[in-house]
């Protein structure tokens, strides 16, 4: 099991008791450091975004998860924790996508009598069949025939409106935070290669 795959195994409960979905996972190494990218959603069923508050509660909830277990989980290195919501690009690829993406303009590649083609249409329903989308008509497509689907930006939609509708900032990605931590993985790589120079030289 690597790094990320015992991180996601163990972040998954958390985040779920938080009555959110772990959408996705990803450790990156950093001089001495771990950057670990949690990217959370609410269910299919809700619609709306988290709020500011809503994501610090998950982000005080997996940190303290990931300080439980240091070595398990990052094998004893510090690490950074960066706790964030699906962009518009994320790809619609699992029926909770489709439901998060009611009301919006979705671009998709559709199989009609074995020909696929470019629909470019607003998701009015999702259900166990598959999906309605409005492009001028409504059509139904089938699960089988529904490709990897792609929120499109309207410029001028109501903020209200939008189910994938996101905070201005995120409280753990503030970019003077960003900027200082970045200064600090740097100095411990410059302090690491400088290390491994002498040891080199005394040899």
């Amino acid at each position: 099991m690597t790094q990320t795959e015992r991180v996601h195994a163990l972040l998954g409960p958390v985040v779920d008791a938080e009555g959110l979905v772990l959408e996705a996972v990803a450790v990156t190494p950093a001089g001495r450091r771990r950057v670990v990218r949690v990217v959370v959603d609410l269910p299919g069923d809700v619609e709306g975004g988290l709020d500011l508050d809503r994501v610090a509660e998950v982000s005080r909830a997996v940190s303290a998860a990931l300080d439980a277990t240091p070595r398990s989980a990052l094998g004893g290195h510090p690490y950074v924790l960066e706790v964030t919501t699906p962009g518009v690009d994320r790809p619609l690829t699992e029926r909770r996508h489709w439901q998060r993406a009611r009301g919006r303009l979705v671009s998709v590649v559709v199989t009609e009598a074995d020909a696929e083609r470019r629909v470019t249409g607003r998701v009015t329903a999702v259900d166990a069949a598959g999906v309605v989308l409005d492009d001028g008509g409504s059509h139904r497509v089938a699960w089988p025939d529904l490709g990897r689907g792609q929120v499109q930006v309207e410029l001028n939609r109501a903020a209200a409106d939008e189910p994938y509708h996101e905070p201005d900032h995120e409280p753990e990605d503030d970019p003077e935070e960003r900027a200082e931590v970045q200064a600090e993985v740097q100095a411990e790589v410059q302090a690491d290669e400088t290390a491994q120079q002498t040891e080199s030289t005394e040899d």
